[in-house]
């Protein structure tokens, strides 16, 4: 079994949910980011962390681009994946 983390803006939370049960119904071991509420700066940092984490533990992550859009925080996920050199893959076709 394979592992994935979903990545990309909690804007598109509707689109993570399908993304999760596509990727489970596949057949992976699906880990993401939940849209979360932290209240103050440690628990921001204790949750990126986290994110960074289940990255590292994944064999590939999910961009979750609708309309093409990747966010800052995103983008650095994605570099952090390139450089463990996970699989990195696209709701929508992507140029980075």
């Amino acid at each position: 079994m394979k592992v994935i983390t979903i990545c990309g803006s909690v804007k598109f939370y509707d689109d993570m949910i399908r993304a999760y049960e596509r990727w489970v119904y596949d057949g992976w071991c699906v880990l993401g980011m939940l849209p979360l509420a932290p209240q103050t700066p440690e628990q921001i940092a204790m949750l990126k962390a986290n994110h960074y984490k289940k990255i590292e533990l994944s064999d590939a992550i999910f961009v979750v681009n609708k309309d093409g859009y990747i966010g800052n925080s995103t983008k650095n996920e994605i570099e952090h994946a390139k450089g463990l050199s996970k699989e990195i893959l696209y709701l929508e076709k992507n140029e980075l």
